[in-house]
């Protein structure tokens, strides 16, 4: 699954504000604490209800516990449910529940809140560091759309000591966000779609926005870039108007904030210096909580793998036994209810993204979701799926030849994404910066082309418009800050060629369209390719296919 290049400059340039903000050293010590609660391995009775494979209230306690140490003092982190989405009239999509919040608690509900302190204070005659806010169990709502775990559940099943009815938000917290330096929240000036299945989420987040006075501009971008000017110098000053102009083409809330503007067109640093005075300070934070986040989920605990490795072997056996049933005359549909047959075979919730099935010059559109090409012929067909396992995601492509075998050009365009993906696992070690293995497949694919006269030497093209990697967890474009890669990372390296028809080249190579994509941990000493067990090479997908599929005697009546 391709990662959008607007925001990859925004995680990476999430890089450049740690790195000037002044409480940086206080991160990274605390970072370090955090390293090493990850390495604290399993031992402890499963204790979740939900799956009774996957992830277990010890691991979230630690994640808790884990995020608590790169809390600032005298602060409160509020962290809400994702709202339920119709998708027709009276039918909701599936519930997805918010990946920070399941991270951090293990629950699956909509309309909840948990509030974590990074110290114990006194709610309701007790001394808590952390309260879950959740929906009362229901005879009704519940014969019609399944259990709820309730108030006892969650203190049950998910560990928590005290658990309150989200009508109890109020309530229980009134007053209490006044006695704290920093409150830390996700931007929530995007409203929610309103809808009764959202009414206790929706008065929620408004009484927690009244009582903290939540700023009306405020946005995740616009805090950073708040907290870039409030930290920098004045010898740094014409750096960060870069930065800020970079957002502006991007962010129409940069683009329409008077401070960050003024800011950007001072004409000199003092101008600069004195519009840094006019940066509104606010209690609430909305840019340390979104970094916390990402460095807390960028490095995968032992438990973490377990999961994304069945959810990435999963995926890579669905391309195997496409790579066996494939024939002309089939449908993008019909290879897509292939792919997620096997997921559900193996018991996987879903697919963690819509998934891309594109034939011939479908696979030129990088995210080509309608799947409804029909009697597909004797091109390649571009194939972008993942399962999600107990909520973590997949993410492996495959580019094969419908026929079986790869025309001429074909393999050279395929070979040479080949190539370009083995430089970038070159690159997939620890220490080395993220964007090492996008530039050196980038070099890789900008030489070849031109050694194909597809494209003049040194000439900017658009035959690979993507990057190469990010992270991979329980976002298929998943928390990270893209810097340096440390052990127990899980990235994707999928470098691509797409030439579609009318191209300014030779028409031979029109409607070529290939990417390869697999999901590697960095190890110790380098790093381990998880989805290997799908064939890579365009020798190898040429032998798997002329196997006998499973799906052979499957033969289903004609429609009338």
């Amino acid at each position: 699954m391709l990662f959008n290049k607007k925001r990859l400059v925004n995680y990476i340039e999430r890089g450049i504000f740690m790195f000037l903000r002044k409480s940086m050293d206080m991160y990274m010590k605390k970072l370090l604490s955090i390293i090493l609660l990850m390495a604290i391995g399993l031992g402890e009775a499963f204790s979740q209800s939900y799956f009774d494979d996957g992830l277990d209230a010890k691991f979230h306690r630690e994640r808790r516990e884990a995020f608590r140490e790169l809390m600032p003092e005298k602060s409160v982190a509020v962290f809400f449910s994702s709202p339920v989405k119709n998708r027709s009239n009276d039918v909701d999509f599936i519930y997805h529940p918010n990946t920070d919040l399941f991270y951090l608690s293990g629950f699956r509900e909509p309309n909840a809140a948990l509030v974590i302190f990074d110290s114990p204070v006194e709610v309701d005659g007790e001394m808590l560091d952390e309260l879950m806010f959740v929906q009362p169990r229901d005879e009704n709502a519940e014969m019609w759309n399944g259990k709820r775990l309730g108030v006892d559940g969650v203190k049950d099943k998910l560990g928590f000591q005290q658990v309150f009815l989200n009508s109890e938000f109020e309530k229980v917290l009134e007053g209490d966000f006044q006695k704290f330096d920093k409150v830390l929240s996700f931007s929530l000036n995007k409203g929610i779609e309103e809808s009764n299945s959202n009414k206790e989420l929706q008065q929620m987040r408004e009484k927690f926005m009244s009582a903290v006075e939540y700023p009306e501009d405020a946005s995740e971008v616009t805090g950073q870039l708040y907290e870039l000017i409030k930290t920098t110098d004045i010898e740094n000053s014409a750096n960060v108007a870069q930065v800020i102009g970079r957002y502006r083409r991007f962010y129409p809330e940069v683009e329409n904030n008077e401070v960050l503007n003024d800011f950007l067109n001072a004409d000199s640093p003092e101008k600069r210096m004195e519009v840094r005075e006019r940066v509104p300070n606010h209690k609430v934070d909305i840019a340390a909580l979104p970094q916390m986040m990402d460095y807390l989920r960028e490095t995968k605990t032992s438990e973490e793998l377990a999961m994304l490795k069945k959810a990435i072997q999963i995926s890579a056996i669905g391309q195997v036994e496409v790579m066996k049933a494939l024939k002309p005359g089939m449908s993008e549909r019909e290879v897509q209810g292939i792919h997620e047959f096997v997921y559900k075979r193996y018991g996987a919730e879903g697919v963690g993204y819509p998934s891309i099935v594109g034939a011939g010059n479908n696979g030129c559109i990088l995210h080509y979701i309608e799947n409804d090409k029909r009697d597909i012929d004797k091109r390649l067909i571009l194939m972008d799926l993942g399962a999600e396992f107990r909520g973590y995601t997949a993410d492996v492509t495959r580019t094969i030849p419908i026929s079986g075998k790869f025309t001429e050009e074909e393999r050279l365009i395929y070979d040479l994404v080949y190539k370009a993906q083995e430089a970038g696992f070159e690159q997939c070690r620890p220490g080395n910066d993220f964007s090492e293995i996008g530039k050196v497949a980038q070099e890789v694919i900008n030489e070849g082309l031109a050694e194909l006269g597809i494209i003049e030497k040194g000439q900017r093209h658009r035959y690979f418009p993507h990057g190469t990697s990010h992270h991979l967890g329980l976002d298929v474009h998943d928390r990270g800050t893209f810097g340096t890669l440390r052990e127990g990372m899980v990235l994707t390296v999928e470098p691509g060629i797409y030439i579609p028809e009318g191209s300014d080249c030779d028409p031979k190579w029109w409607g070529i369209a290939v990417r390869i994509e697999d999901d590697v941990v960095i190890t110790g000493e380098g790093y381990e390719n998880l989805s290997a067990f799908a064939p890579r090479s365009s020798e190898e997908i040429e032998r798997m296919m002329e196997q006998t599929s499973v799906l052979e005697e499957w033969v289903l009546p004609e429609l009338d």
